[in-house]
């Protein structure tokens, strides 16, 4: 196991590296500079040396070359530097933040497996049937409809007409003690429940591929032909040879929920990764946006390795071959 875990390491280690190498890169290519956010209009009256003290005081006013190395030390040190937009530590405003975005990302991941999973099973064994034909419309519905429109709807019907969810999900500052975990989940419901629609679909989708592509195999025939029941057949042995494609995907939906709701997080007021991402690009912060897009490679990268490392106990077929 730890050395299946070494060689995978290695090429982890060379995508983090080249998307740290591109996250330094890009919003120092962008047209602007941090100075122009961070003094607003004072900027105009700031002599050359004040201005060459504000730099120096963030790191910006050495070579990027330098910079690039300083970068790179900082984050094997922990050190993430301070954000130009707040003064404050970026470790510190990221972990703030991680917080509100694993509390959407992990039940929207589990709630859509446990949905769109076994319906997608089910649409498969069912194709040519009104049920598989109807699960499969709706998937594709579900997956087309854009999440800030479900997001909006939702607001508008559950948390402004209704009443049954707040509009805002960010707690109150009063907010303390046991009752912020009931009140945490009355808060995200309303934006969990608008993402998995969408996630759900496209598992469903996925496993409803990956289940119709084994249908066909000998050793379902052989089942049939000892007689074991067909929802045993489908649990068994169908779904379970199934769940490779349907472990990857939701690897790359972990990852991609950890920094990719940015528009649900703005639409819900939840303050995640996603939102402080876009802040950061708005207000050209390059430590604050370097340390968000850290925690959103390391997230993808990490969930990967998981369903990398999960493979050759959902399969032997991997184990044996040694991959």
């Amino acid at each position: 196991m730890v050395r299946r875990v070494a060689v995978r390491l290695g090429p982890y280690v060379l995508v983090l590296w080249a998307a740290l190498t591109i996250s330094f890169a890009l919003p120092r290519i962008a047209p602007g500079e941090p100075l122009d956010y961070l003094l607003g209009y004072d900027a105009g009256v700031l002599s050359a040396e004040e201005r060459s003290a504000v730099l120096a005081q963030y790191g910006l006013d050495r070579p990027v070359p330098e910079q690039y190395v300083a970068y790179l030390a900082g984050i094997v040190r922990g050190e993430l530097g301070t954000s130009v937009r707040t003064g404050r530590p970026v470790r510190e405003m990221v972990a703030g933040r991680l917080g509100w975005t694993l509390a959407l990302a992990i039940p929207t991941l589990v709630l859509a497996l446990l949905i769109g999973v076994p319906l997608g099973a089910l649409a498969a064994w069912r194709r040519r049937r009104r049920t598989g034909v109807a699960l499969t419309a709706t998937a594709l519905l579900l997956t087309s409809v854009p999440a800030f429109w479900l997001g909006l709807i939702g607001i508008a019907v559950f948390a402004a007409g209704l009443g049954w969810f707040p509009v805002i999900a960010a707690l109150p500052l009063t907010t303390s003690g046991p009752v912020v975990v009931l009140e945490l989940a009355r808060r995200l419901a309303l934006p969990v429940l608008t993402l998995t629609v969408g996630i759900a679909g496209w598992m469903l989708l996925t496993s409803r591929a990956a289940v119709e592509a084994t249908l066909g195999e000998p050793y379902l025939q052989l089942a049939r032909a000892n007689g074991i029941p067909e929802r045993d057949i489908l649990r068994r042995h169908a779904l379970r040879n199934a769940l490779l494609p349907v472990t990857t995907n939701a690897g790359l939906t972990l990852g991609a929920l950890v920094g990719g709701v940015v528009v649900i997080e703005t639409v819900f007021s939840v303050p995640g990764i996603g939102s402080l991402m876009y802040a950061s690009v708005l207000a050209r912060d390059y430590p604050t946006l370097q340390g968000a897009f850290l925690v959103t490679v390391a997230a993808v990268i990490g969930a990967n390795l998981l369903a990398d490392l999960a493979y050759p106990r959902l399969d032997p077929r991997v184990r044996r071959s040694g991959r």
